[in-house]
């Protein structure tokens, strides 16, 4: 559902290549760091208005977007 956002998002911040972002990419492997998923969340939950916390462990584009899902309520 916030997959979409989630890859533009991603390619903007990274310059990679929109086919390279798929549901079972690693961050890391997209070259996003922990600063940087600070930056994203930030910008998901300026978009979705969903708070998202980074407390929880997510490595996978998937486990983002299942994550943004369950707190959509």
């Amino acid at each position: 559902m916030y997959y979409d956002m989630i890859a533009k998002i991603i390619v903007e911040r990274t310059g990679c290549d929109i086919s390279a972002v798929k549901p079972e990419s690693k961050f890391s492997e997209l070259g996003i760091d922990s600063l940087d998923m600070v930056e994203l969340a930030t910008e998901l939950e300026d978009q979705t208005g969903i708070e998202i916390d980074l407390d929880q462990k997510l490595e996978t584009v998937e486990e983002l977007d299942k994550f943004i899902q369950s707190k959509q309520g």
